[in-house]
């Protein structure tokens, strides 16, 4: 397994020593960017990480998010890009229709990148109803890494969230997950 992290505009820097992967908040609904989204696609871009983006989904709009997504995100070939789907500040959430609507808008604007889907093991067990994640499915369950408690196939498992986003990727090598997300 890899280990990687995600992170936000709540960190200014990150270490990456030891890691394979980088995911980094782009944007959310149709008007917020990650203000440090240059300097830290940057970092990890230099220290030789995958690299992948994700969106925090919220109701409504859905095939404007995903444009402003692909407008703001990176593009690079073996680029990850990856839906947020939780429970929004106001208490709301996308529903199971716009969040794979979302995932395929995605895949449709950007065809040669991966979609994934983020979303934490209650989303995954009891909201979603479709089981659709594009072409992985990256879960939040804090518990041992590698081994959330899902009966699914998952990609990636974020462990811990303190003090930042660990996962590690069910990949056997950082050249396996490349090859994987087009980077070959």
């Amino acid at each position: 397994m890899l280990r990687g992290i995600d992170v936000s505009s709540h960190q200014s820097t990150f270490d990456t020593d030891g890691l394979s992967f980088v995911f980094i908040k782009a944007t959310e609904g149709r008007s917020y960017v990650n203000p440090r989204l240059t300097a830290q696609t940057k970092r990890a871009r230099d220290a030789g990480c995958v690299v992948g983006f994700y969106h925090f989904l919220w109701p409504g709009n859905i095939t404007a998010q995903a444009e402003y997504f692909v407008s703001k995100a990176p593009e690079k070939v073996g680029d990850l890009l990856a839906a947020d789907w939780e429970t929004t500040g106001e208490g709301t959430h996308a529903s199971n229709a716009e969040k794979d609507k979302f995932i395929r808008e995605v895949k449709r604007l950007r065809p040669n990148h991966r979609v994934l889907l983020y979303a934490n093991k209650n989303y995954w067990q009891n909201v979603d109803t479709t089981s659709y994640a594009g072409d992985g499915l990256w879960i939040a369950d804090y518990v041992s890494a590698g081994k959330p408690r899902i009966q699914a196939d998952w990609t990636i498992h974020q462990y811990t969230d303190s003090p930042l986003d660990k996962n590690v990727a069910d990949f056997e090598s950082k050249a396996a997950m490349k090859e994987w997300a087009g980077d070959v």
